[in-house]
């Protein structure tokens, strides 16, 4: 069923656990989502960016995501993830995204404040559920990038006024994570998720999750996370599989038979994290 991601992450947020938020950008990726979720009872996060959106197109994006959420029987969500304009968030909310994030993290927090209220201003008036970003996480997500000099921790005290500005219905901090592929590994601050966490009270976000250690993981949902984004690992297994398959079988031609082992391997990815997370069980 679709629902919004307030209902789920508030949840989440009730109960102690994360729910996992997985890019997607073709068929077989959702398809490898659903059924994850399925087998392990997890609510699931279908989220696309904006390469994702750019590649499948939002019509073919959106539909996929509805079709998927409206036949499964566990709470899915359609997600944005990294909006930074006002024109493509309405845009998925008019294809019938359930949740949006508007990213104005690389502004001043005024800026980022005022840009956030807008959003949410029209997407809480149509029942839409709204994340926002404060501080920058480093790395590359499509086609933006920070620096990993420019990459700023969020601070608890600005995080308490950007809510209380924006009413924004969950919040992605910036604790030492980085979207792609990590060089080693991250140093996440637990005492600044727990600190942030004790001052607002409601769902916190953690991107640039792929390749973190499972333990990590674990104390970061102990700390206060509730929404864990997942894309560099699903590609990963994604071509990991192909490249096996096509090693075993190079007079291969059926694309089917190329992507069929693709989607078990993200699937199976994909039920460890459900697990790690916690989130299985609470469909």
């Amino acid at each position: 069923m679709l629902v919004t991601g307030k209902e789920l992450l508030q949840d989440a947020h009730k109960n102690n656990y994360a729910v996992g938020a997985f890019n997607v950008n073709n068929m077989e990726i959702v398809q490898a989502i659903i059924e994850a979720a399925e087998e392990t009872n997890s609510p699931v996060i279908l989220q696309a960016s904006q390469g994702g959106l750019k590649y499948a197109g939002i019509e073919y994006i959106a539909e996929l995501g509805k079709l998927a959420a409206n036949k499964a029987k566990v709470p899915v969500v359609l997600h944005l993830d990294h909006g930074t304009d006002f024109d493509q968030v309405m845009l998925c909310i008019r294809h019938g995204f359930t949740s949006v994030m508007i990213d104005g993290s690389k502004h001043e927090l005024k800026e980022n404040i005022n840009i956030t209220k807008k959003i949410i201003e029209v997407a809480h008036a149509v029942g839409v559920s709204v994340e926002a970003e404060l501080g920058k996480i480093g790395g590359t997500e499509d086609n933006i990038t920070v620096d990993e000099r420019d990459a700023t921790f969020t601070d608890p005290e600005e995080a308490k006024l950007f809510v209380e500005e924006t009413d924004v219905d969950s919040l992605a901090i910036a604790v030492g994570t980085a979207h792609g592929v990590y060089k080693g590994e991250p140093k996440i601050d637990f005492d600044r998720i727990r600190t942030i966490k004790g001052l607002l009270n409601m769902p916190l976000v953690l991107h640039g999750s792929s390749g973190v250690p499972a333990d990590s993981i674990e104390r970061a949902v102990a700390a206060g996370i509730n929404k864990i984004n997942i894309d560099t690992d699903l590609r990963i297994a994604f071509t990991q599989a192909i490249k096996d398959f096509n090693k075993k079988n190079p007079d291969n031609i059926d694309p089917r038979k190329l992507l069929g082992p693709a989607k078990e391997a993200m699937k199976e990815v994909i039920k460890e994290k459900m697990n790690l997370f916690g989130s299985a069980g609470r469909a």
